[in-house]
């Protein structure tokens, strides 16, 4: 299909980080997740809590904003991914403080940091995407020997913090993508999956649906493949009953509510992939979105 993007005027810097943290929170608020953190409970995880997660997201509203405002004020090419590395670094800085040394939002700092230098840059979906493509295709000068984000979810952030983290780990043994290959080909399970379906269908379906496709490096780092199999069909299957409001949907999602809880399976990729999909839709009008067939966008340029 032919891809049209209609642009209008970006939001401002600090308004895309407050839309940054509030999706984080909205995202941490939906209720029910299978496995993640919810107004239920931590789901798999033993060492979140739902107001460490809100408190995580409040942290990185000031970061995600300074990567908007140097995407907005630098051209793009090798400095401008140097200056979004260090800001990514102190951004994790502030979300260990915030939760008191628990890695919460690595995976969401980094593709929400992408995607609001990206809109500041561009204005439109299609245009963020490409510009958080071929941004992150560039390597980050300041990150030394720590890890380049190659993991996804709350797993691990692409500018480093001076450690490498389980999605470097997973990519290395299992040769998954993770955080860095999703936005070297400009976020395809958030522009292509998650957000056309949370417009039309609602955020539990936008979450299912990018957890029956996404190779999840949480979910391969907890349990390797089949754990990350069992989950992706899992969510496959409420998808193909109608969704979790119907009868066959909600006994389906509980079985798959269940499988995560029971085996500490958590889909924290597509928890960021939820997260990211939330705020592309409040800070881009509908009619400026444009998914292509292809996980090609006109405006993912090389740069110099």
């Amino acid at each position: 299909m032919a891809i049209r993007a209609v642009r209008s005027a970006p939001p401002t810097p600090a308004r895309l980080g407050r839309l940054a943290a509030r999706a984080l929170r909205e995202e941490a608020l939906h209720t029910p997740k299978p496995g993640l953190v919810d107004r239920r409970g931590g789901g798999a995880h033993r060492d979140m809590t739902l107001p460490m997660l809100l408190a995580s997201a409040d942290a990185l509203a000031a970061p995600i904003a300074a990567c908007a405002a140097a995407a907005r004020s630098m051209p793009p090419g090798r400095d401008l991914r140097a200056e979004i590395g260090g800001i990514g670094r102190d951004g994790e800085r502030r979300m260990l403080a915030a939760t008191g040394g628990v890695n919460t939002h690595r995976g969401a700092l980094w593709a929400l940091g992408l995607l609001a230098a990206g809109l500041a840059a561009t204005g439109t979906v299609a245009g963020a995407a490409g510009f958080a493509a071929a941004l992150a295709a560039l390597d980050d000068p300041g990150a030394g020997r720590a890890s380049h984000g190659t993991g996804a979810g709350r797993a691990s952030h692409g500018t480093g913090a001076g450690r490498a983290s389980h999605g470097t780990g997973v990519r290395l043994r299992y040769g998954a993508p993770g955080a860095m290959g999703e936005a070297r080909r400009g976020f395809p399970h958030v522009v292509r999956v998650a957000l056309p379906v949370l417009r039309r269908d609602g955020r539990t379906s936008a979450l299912l649906a990018s957890m029956s496709r996404l190779e999840d490096t949480c979910l391969l780092h907890r349990a390797g493949p089949a754990g990350l199999r069992a989950v992706r069909t899992g969510a496959a299957a409420v998808l193909r009953a109608g969704g979790s409001g119907t009868a066959a949907g909600a006994a389906a999602f509980d079985r798959l509510d269940r499988l995560c809880r029971r085996h500490h399976l958590s889909p924290g990729g597509s928890g960021d992939v939820l997260a990211a999909a939330i705020f592309l839709d409040a800070a881009v009008s509908p009619d400026a979105v444009v998914v292509p067939d292809a996980a090609v966008f006109p405006d993912a340029a090389v740069f110099p």
